[in-house]
């Protein structure tokens, strides 16, 4: 029998995928406290599924040595990028259109959670969601890079699920 070495792709990515993560909440806020631009409720919680996918990846690069754990964690994490790629799609294609969208889902979740009160400089909504439509990087609203984000994570997060 030939001894196999274990891969390195699963931490290295499960690192990759925190980083990008905390990045990306990272560049928000930058673009947030220093060029205006105003997160609406999906915005924010947008956040937070970035912020716990990092949270996930870190542990999963912890016990990565630990395939059923490692993969529980990718799992989950797997089910938060599928959360926040409908959270970006539907912020894009519904919620932008509409005048206001206090109150609508990610309001009720983002205050339910007590995340403005937790850290208000990261969580404080402070714009609707049409407001939120005019930001745009690079020719593109911020939902989709956001949505594109999820997506790679997704796909990345697959990739990790079936490395040995």
């Amino acid at each position: 029998m030939f001894f196999v070495p274990p891969s390195k792709l699963p931490g290295r990515a499960l690192a990759g995928m925190a980083i990008a993560c905390f990045a990306a909440v990272g560049a928000a806020l930058v673009a947030q406290h220093q060029f205006g631009v105003k997160p609406c409720p999906w915005c924010v919680l947008q956040r937070a599924v970035f912020l716990l996918i990092g949270a996930l990846t870190l542990v999963g690069w912890v016990v990565q040595r630990q395939r059923s754990l490692r993969q529980g964690v990718v799992v989950l994490v797997l089910v938060l990028c599928a959360a926040g790629l409908t959270a970006a799609v539907f912020q894009h294609e519904v919620a932008a259109q509409t005048a206001s969208c206090a109150m609508g889902l990610a309001d009720k979740i983002v205050t339910a959670l007590g995340l403005e009160d937790l850290w208000p400089s990261v969580f404080m909504i402070t714009a609707n969601c049409s407001e939120a439509a005019a930001y745009t990087l690079l020719g593109l609203p911020y939902e989709v890079w956001s949505g594109l984000l999820f997506a790679a994570l997704g796909a990345l997060g697959l990739v990790v699920l079936t490395k040995r």
